[in-house]
């Protein structure tokens, strides 16, 4: 009869392990499911903030031509173009 007390034995924990696993199961599934909501809501802002920067970037001028500068004003400084203080 012994070995009917080992397979009880071993059955009663195989019971216990599978009930262990279920509430381990169930802990990461409720972990999984803040993770997938915290997710589609910063997708959902991903593309809000997305939207909202192609609505600004709409909302700037064209680039403006390049105009080519003389090679003497590519020097002058911002003291250059001032007038000396005292002097009008």
């Amino acid at each position: 009869m012994s070995s009917l007390e080992d397979l009880a034995d071993r059955i009663e924990r195989l019971v216990l392990r599978h009930e262990e696993l279920k509430r381990t199961n169930a802990l990461l599934q409720q972990q999984l499911d803040g993770v997938s909501t915290e997710r589609d809501s910063l997708r959902s802002r991903l593309a809000a903030a997305r939207a909202r920067i192609d609505a600004l970037l709409d909302r700037l001028p064209p680039e403006p031509l390049a105009v080519p500068v003389a090679p003497a004003a590519r020097n002058a400084t911002l003291d250059d173009a001032l007038p000396a203080s005292g002097q009008e």
